[in-house]
């Protein structure tokens, strides 16, 4: 082999290699072993998993798992001719962290463990992508989970879509329920039952705007409220909900759908989540009722 071949591959190998590094999920300063942090305040119980950036892997509500582990949570944008970047979505450009900021009950924490409890949380997380900063804030506080997502473009930036807010709630999750404030008889738009027959099954379901949405899981009696409580003017926004047998009933606010953010736009995206136990009989009204309690915002 002669030394110009031997130098091309050599070229080839440290730009595989660097590829390969390029989309190493983000390792910041929080000890040698820390692959996540589980955190418990009152009777909810969230995981921040640093294989999906530092994004939420799980929420338990009362001991027993709302959602499932196994997909990306927080904030995805597709752009035109690559695809997804953000969150658990290393496969075309890493997601640069440029941050992170623990806080429990208003104390911060240089090294948090892996394990934490208190009466309250907050989770606060910088990054970039391509042409914007994202900020990223989770708190725990009440027994209700509130995520804040903000979107700085300093240029415009052509997209598909952007995903805020996904949850995937656990594959057993039975029904579903969403509605708006503006809508007659308690607000309800839209329901249905989720299960695993091929009618329903790799279809979204919801898809449109509301104020609120919510879903019921058989096996632990529980039910799970999510509302928006705040989105900028521009961008649009609907509810999917996404069936996968075996794996999740996926939510998505989907925002910017083959549009483009402004230069200059700055918008933010707040929700909040919060949970109960009913029967099957009786979950829907009393998920209406928490629906309503959540509106103020606290």
């Amino acid at each position: 082999m002669s030394r110009r071949h031997l130098t091309a591959l050599l070229c080839l190998a440290s730009l595989a290699a660097s590829s390969v590094t390029a989309k190493e999920p983000f390792r910041p300063n929080l000890g040698p072993d820390l692959p996540a942090i589980t955190i418990t305040c009152g009777q909810v119980r969230l995981l921040l998993r640093q294989a999906s950036q530092w994004t939420p892997g799980r929420l338990d509500f009362r001991g027993a798992a709302m959602t499932t582990e196994r997909s990306a949570y927080g904030t995805v944008f597709s752009f035109p001719g690559v695809g997804f970047i953000g969150t658990a979505h290393l496969e075309n450009e890493p997601e640069e962290l440029l941050s992170l900021a623990f806080f429990l009950d208003d104390t911060p924490l240089a090294q948090p463990a892996a394990e934490l409890a208190g009466g309250g949380f907050r989770f606060e997380r910088r990054s970039r992508i391509r042409g914007f900063e994202l900020e990223c804030r989770v708190e725990l506080r009440g027994d209700r989970l509130y995520e804040t997502t903000t979107v700085n473009a300093a240029e415009a930036v052509p997209l598909r879509l952007v995903y805020h807010f996904m949850h995937a709630w656990a594959p057993s999750v039975s029904a579903f329920l969403a509605g708006r404030d503006d809508a007659p008889q308690g607000g309800v738009v839209v329901s249905g039952a989720l299960d695993d027959g091929s009618e329903g099954a790799r279809k979204f379901h919801i898809n449109q705007r509301v104020d609120w949405m919510a879903v019921f899981e058989p096996v632990s009696g529980q039910y799970a409220v999510s509302r928006l409580l705040e989105a900028p003017g521009e961008g649009g926004h609907i509810s999917m909900l996404w069936n996968v047998p075996g794996s999740y009933r996926k939510y998505y606010l989907k925002c910017f759908e083959n549009g483009t953010l402004p230069a200059g736009f700055q918008g933010a995206w707040r929700m909040v989540t919060a949970f109960g136990s009913a029967s099957a009989e009786a979950w829907q009204p009393a998920a209406m009722k928490l629906a309503e309690a959540l509106r103020s915002g606290d």
